[in-house]
């Protein structure tokens, strides 16, 4: 197999490195960019014309201008001056800046790569599969920004969802691809797939929950843990809200959701430790699994009480990242 040539696997694994801090670095400032509000500040798409930030007053009003054509400003920062604005398009401008960045190096290299080493990588053509996901990813960043322009004065959080959602596969699969360049040791007692496999869809279900939330806007209502301002379930439903075709647009019920998650990954992750200490696998896989939930769980609990304060809101998405890859490293060394 390719990967075993020194020359080829070093500088493919460093190409991957460098993809997951990128793509690490996008979905945090993605998430800057959604907590301050910022996101809808550039109004067009703009895939080349907008390299170059504004750089005259005429240009500053063009944009400025723009902005207020949209319901955000009409209903919402009607009073934002030009300098106000001037911060908020620089968090979008600073995004889209760093994923027009992540489109090229994901592609450059690896047209280097496939002539350089064109004799091993000629049937392999896995790793063209990051380029086209960002490709993918670019087209419904900006589906997703369409949806605040007309209508609402925010984006569709089903969109918002679903773009976060394709950044953190993306991410896993570079994660996946840097752990084959690497000789890990399996795990001599495998665990069931079927376990792992509902463990994982539990993981991404809690982070949709999470998206939907803050597409919501849902983080700024019942801020006390561990009951919602003293109850079990929220004071402003009825039990049928709970199941009705309406379920994922009432933030009251997606933050319930979210919190009765969190208590079904805790019970996955209780089994898949004894299963650990049954099985007697190396330990400290699961070690770094335990620290990733709980740290989530903590920063969870932090950003709802202080009313989604937005050092905690950024570090607890960061925490899936961190949630998810400890488990995909179980994962892979589950696998033969």
């Amino acid at each position: 197999m390719f990967v075993n040539i020194d020359t080829q696997i070093k500088f493919i694994r460093i190409w991957l490195l460098i993809m997951f801090c990128l793509t690490t670095l996008i979905i945090f400032v993605g998430g800057l960019t959604r907590l301050t509000d910022s996101g809808l500040s550039i109004t067009q798409w703009e895939l080349f014309k907008g390299i170059v930030p504004p750089f005259n007053n005429d240009i500053w009003n063009y944009y400025f201008n723009e902005y207020k054509k949209i319901p955000e400003f009409r209903e919402i920062n009607y009073n934002m001056t030009i300098n106000e604005f001037k911060v908020i398009y620089y968090w979008e401008y600073g995004h889209r800046l760093l994923a027009r960045l992540i489109g090229l190096f994901s592609i450059v290299p690896l047209i280097l790569f496939y002539y350089s080493f064109r004799v091993k990588l000629s049937k392999n053509y896995k790793y063209l599969s990051i380029f086209i996901l960002i490709c993918i990813q670019g087209l419904i960043g900006w589906f997703m920004v369409k949806s605040g322009l007309s209508i609402d004065t925010d984006v569709s959080h089903f969109r918002l969802a679903l773009h976060l959602n394709i950044a953190l596969i993306i991410l896993s699969i570079i994660f996946w691809f840097i752990l084959q360049t690497f000789k890990i040791q399996k795990f001599f007692n495998k665990i069931n797939y079927v376990f792992l496999n509902f463990f994982l869809f539990f993981i991404f279900l809690q982070i949709t929950l999470g998206a939907f939330l803050a597409g919501l806007n849902g983080g700024l209502i019942y801020n006390t843990w561990p009951d919602m301002n003293g109850n079990f379930l929220p004071n402003d439903i009825i039990h049928q809200d709970l199941v009705n075709y309406n379920i994922f647009n009432n933030p009251s019920v997606i933050q319930f959701y979210h919190r009765l998650n969190s208590y079904i990954l805790l019970c996955f992750l209780i089994i898949l430790n004894l299963i650990f200490l049954k099985s007697q696998n190396n330990l400290k896989s699961i070690l770094m699994l335990n620290f990733a939930i709980f740290f989530q769980i903590l920063l969870g609990i932090l950003t709802l009480i202080t009313g989604v304060k937005i050092y905690y809101a950024s570090l607890h998405q960061l925490g899936s990242i961190l949630v998810m890859m400890s488990f995909l490293f179980i994962y892979y060394k589950n696998t033969n």
